[in-house]
């Protein structure tokens, strides 16, 4: 037993520690928003979540559990506590969600460990067999820095970069918090190759060949990956650098699998366009913290933003539901990403990135509640939750 008071350690958008509580607050209050807004239906639905314990990946796991009712395998790479440190936040999150999954009566279990290895592929592999069977849903929510290439042993680093020529705009500097010019140099070829071997599509396609060669796909199965596109304001790092290199790699596996899945279980293969949200990655990407604060200011006043718990109701109510047929765009593509995009939202948060500057940044953009949405990914300032209170720290799941 370990009971501490926990206070956080944050410079920039760097996160060293994590509050149980704060994250377990942050776990019902995602829970409560499904129960709330995706009328229950008992489905019986198997689902295999890759990277299911923060963001995109852990809002889907909560809504397949509480929407469908689905028995849920995720997997996840987090460290727990020790005597020196906390846990991360996505360990603390997924010891949440299981304590109250477990509670509610639902089969929840994870295994902790390098998705991309082939080690982890078998022991998901015998783990199914064992507990769940065949496979209705993969959910693949993976962003990793790095990848151990299961066959050749090769270490590859993923970047963020523009392709062909140096990338030059504006960004906040998180530790000095002001406005700041930024220039990023483009990729070498090296740095492409890495990076599409990844964040691209062939570990995915891997684990479809595992879960093919040992049956333990469903009739019918889907597959879900997801995907960013943003404003043209994004796209010389982002859509037309090194990730949408590899996102497009990601693409073209995908409508390769649907058109096999499609064949041989009558199943399918998509990519879920999300909107722009704050993560522990997007606040280390130059340009994005700004670009997000002044988004969110303009959606918040609309009333139409949304976390990623709130982009995942969407998608298992409107697109991916038992029974219903997901809307695709010419590309195959589902757009959640429909409401960042509006010409209306686009224009505005264009408009205010030419003006700001330190002067002006906090009344232009919402980076107030930047900085407070990145401290509750780690359970800080969560609201409700007693910071002076000593909390038990080593938790297990």
């Amino acid at each position: 037993m370990a009971v501490q008071i926990v206070k956080p350690r944050i410079r920039g958008f760097i996160c060293t520690n994590a509050h149980p509580v704060g994250c377990q607050t942050n776990v019902l209050n995602q829970i409560d928003e499904i129960k709330q807004g995706i009328p229950y239906k008992e489905t019986g639905l198997n689902a295999l979540v890759i990277g299911a314990s923060t963001g995109y990946g852990l809002a889907s796991r909560i809504a397949l559990t509480y929407a469908y009712g689905a028995k849920t395998l995720g997997l996840l790479y987090e460290r727990p506590a020790d005597e020196r440190r906390t846990a991360t936040a996505g360990y603390y999150n997924t010891a949440a969600f299981h304590q109250q999954a477990t509670a509610d009566g639902f089969l929840a279990q994870s295994l902790n460990g390098d998705a991309f290895s082939n080690e982890m592929k078998v022991e998901t592999l015998d783990r199914l067999k064992a507990d769940f069977g065949k496979v209705d849903i993969l959910v693949y929510s993976i962003a990793a820095p790095r990848r151990i290439h299961p066959n050749t042993g090769v270490s590859h680093e993923s970047v963020l970069k523009p392709i062909g020529a140096p990338y030059t705009g504006k960004t906040i500097d998180l530790n000095r918090e002001v406005i700041a010019p930024v220039t990023i140099d483009p990729a070498t070829e090296q740095e492409i190759t890495d990076t599409i071997a990844v964040m691209g599509g062939e570990d995915l396609e891997m684990w479809i060949d595992a879960l093919a060669d040992a049956d333990l796909l469903a009739p019918e199965a889907t597959v879900v990956a997801y995907t960013y596109i943003g404003s043209s304001l994004t796209w010389p790092i982002y859509r037309d650098g090194t990730i949408g290199r590899a996102k497009d790699d990601l693409k073209a596996r995908v409508d390769a699998l649907d058109e096999r899945l499609s064949a041989q279980l009558g199943g399918n293969a998509y990519i879920s366009v999300n909107k722009a949200v704050v993560t522990q990655a997007s606040a280390a990407i130059p340009v994005v913290p700004l670009y997000v604060s002044i988004l969110y200011d303009i959606m918040n006043a609309k009333g139409i933003n949304e976390a990623p718990i709130g982009q995942m109701r969407r998608l298992f109510s409107e697109h991916l539901g038992p029974e219903l047929q997901p809307q695709l765009d010419a590309e195959r593509y589902i757009r959640l990403d429909d409401r960042e995009l509006q010409p209306e939202v686009t224009d505005a948060v264009t408009g205010r990135w030419d003006q700001i500057d330190t002067d002006n940044f906090l009344e232009l953009s919402d980076y107030a509640g930047f900085r407070r949405r990145f401290r509750n990914l780690f359970g800080f300032e969560v609201e409700g939750v007693d910071y002076d209170e000593a909390v038990e720290t080593e938790l297990v799941f």
